[in-house]
């Protein structure tokens, strides 16, 4: 408001004012602005410092006659001059409106306190150039006049950590006193509501970092131990008893999880560092396993490798049928015969391949499908149930070798030939070596071409297989004349069904023999390794020192 508006008192319009009653001066007369000129336009004091001074003929000491105007009274119940009439000058309308100031001015201005001069320095600071003075209205009630309003000293700023934001909403209202005094304490107020609001930002970021410092910290630590701190693991022996199932092509880390999870060490990870720092993990073998209760990754490993831990059934590579049906009795406790009795009246019950009994002078069906490999066999498992897992996985090997593709390519009649030619190397092979050689005899001998063997094999293995035993010293005159399928001393080509179980190594070799010579003739002199020669003078030097040796064996 102008200064001829309400003071703090309740006193209303003056009678004389000459506003009074008057609304039709407010826009006539404007406010003048912010010039820089009116450096000592209404300085605010507890005092009036303009208690000598009056508007009756400018500045000058001497024409005051009047009593000074009380603080809260602009007018001191005086009649107020008239500041429009014409009889006084209007020192508001040109820069030289304010007279030279006297000698007695200056003293004045002296004694005035050091907070007047200070806030009079303020107001004369040049005016910011886009600052207009704000348009006041009389009637917002009392202390818009704020020449007389003591002004009070700002508080000290709270720290906005501790500050109270209860009331943030209601510092945003608009207020006209804060217009009143320039923006000053409106400037003030924003500052501490941008304090308290970057106090708020400081807690919730220092909440977010603490909080993420934690996650991090958490995290991190899982996985250093997890990467690079040893896996949990238990100590010691064990105790008690339990029964393990190791499913078949399982890997290692497979190994320890079954083994985790029936109680036998405490973690997957501790198995397979301990698997591969003993370099043993190249020969652990799925199946069944009598092992303890909470053993160290350690010793689960050292338990399992050996042979008296194996709840399974294990079947060597080149194992006759009869020799698998004995093992599985023995392990299953039954009686001597019971199993070979099953696999012959449910062979066809057993899951065999179309191909697998293709003559009626077979003496197995089963003959060269008890893969030879580790089996999970369990106390209460049935007979039939162990036959089947032995089929499945020798199906499931010779799939991958395309038995009927090489048959044909080998010029042979079935898939059931090539596993016998299989069985064949197996049987008179010793070496993995050997095995690719002895391929090549077999497919040599069977060429329509041979004429030094006449198409027989002559392999002693055979005749041993349908004598159901295993000798080196058999009589030429014996293998020659006796009469059966199975006997390749007497019948051309191949006998009606394999000798044995072949393992991976003579499968290999069957389909990719050794072509580096026509291979017809071989006889291990050592008992150790196989002499391979392609003409019958050879192998006649080879057989007399094989029979040299023999001698000497006997002491003869």
């Amino acid at each position: 408001m102008t200064e001829y508006g309400r003071g703090y008192g309740s006193e209303p319009w003056h009678p004389e004012d000459p506003l009074y009653g008057d609304g039709s001066s407010r826009g006539q007369d404007q406010q003048p602005q912010w010039d820089g000129q009116q450096a000592h336009r209404y300085p605010q004091q507890h005092a009036d410092p303009y208690a000598q001074q009056h508007y009756n003929g400018g500045w000058d000491g001497a024409q005051g006659g009047q009593a000074p105007y009380g603080p809260y009274d602009p007018y001191g119940q005086q009649p107020p001059a008239d500041p429009y009439g014409g009889a006084n000058p209007d020192y508001y309308a040109a820069p030289e409106a304010y007279p030279p100031q006297q000698q007695d001015r200056q003293g004045m201005q002296a004694q005035q306190p050091q907070h007047g001069m200070q806030q009079q320095q303020q107001y004369q600071q040049p005016p910011h150039p886009q600052q207009q003075e704000p348009y006041y209205d009389e009637g917002t009630g009392a202390g818009d006049d704020w020449r007389a309003e003591p002004e009070p000293r700002e508080p000290e700023p709270e720290h906005a950590f501790f500050a109270d934001h209860g009331d943030d909403d209601d510092r945003d209202d608009h207020d006209p006193r804060e217009e009143g005094r320039g923006g000053r304490d409106r400037r003030g107020k924003k500052n501490k509501k941008n304090k308290r609001h970057s106090g708020r930002t400081c807690l919730v970021v220092t909440l977010f970092f603490a909080g993420a410092v934690g996650v991090v910290g958490y995290f991190g630590y899982d996985f250093i131990m997890s990467h690079l701190g040893s896996a949990p693991d238990y100590e010691g022996e064990g105790t008690g008893e339990v029964q393990v199932e190791v499913p078949e092509n399982s890997t290692i880390l497979e190994m320890g999880l079954a083994l985790k999870k029936a109680g036998v060490v405490k973690s997957a990870d501790a198995f397979s560092e301990a698997a591969v720092d003993s370099k043993k993990d190249k020969i652990l073998q799925p199946g069944a396993y009598t092992l303890r209760k909470h053993m160290s990754a350690a010793s689960a490993v050292e338990l399992m490798v050996d042979p008296k831990s194996r709840n399974g059934l294990t079947i060597r590579e080149g194992l006759r049928s009869g020799d698998v049906y004995k093992l599985i009795d023995k392990k299953l406790h039954l009686k001597t015969g019971t199993t070979k009795g099953i696999a012959k009246t449910e062979s066809k019950s057993l899951g065999l391949p179309s191909w697998a009994n293709g003559s009626a002078k077979i003496k197995d069906p089963l003959e060269g499908f008890l893969y030879p490999s580790t089996y999970s066999v369990g106390g209460k498992a049935k007979p039939a149930d162990v036959l089947k897992q032995m089929v499945s996985r020798a199906k499931q090997v010779y799939a991958k070798c395309d038995l009927e593709a090489n048959a044909r390519k080998f010029h042979l009649k079935s898939p059931l030939q090539l596993i016998t030619v299989a069985s064949l190397t197996q049987a008179e092979g010793m070496t993995h070596d050997d095995f690719r050689k002895m391929a090549a005899v077999v497919y040599n001998r069977l060429d329509p071409g041979n004429t030094a063997t006449n198409q027989k094999l002559e392999f002693d293995s055979a005749f041993n297989y349908l004598k159901n035993q295993s000798k080196i010293n058999i009589s030429t005159d014996e293998i020659r004349n006796y009469d059966d399928p199975y006997n390749t001393y007497f019948y051309r080509g191949l006998p009606p069904g394999p000798i044995g179980n072949p393992g991976d190594d003579a499968l290999k070799a069957t389909v990719n023999p050794d072509k580096s010579d026509k291979w017809l003739y071989f006889i291990s002199v050592d008992g150790k390794k196989t002499d391979f020669t392609t003409n019958y003078a050879d192998h006649t030097k080879l057989v007399r020192e094989f029979n040299k040796r023999q001698q000497e064996k006997n002491g003869n």
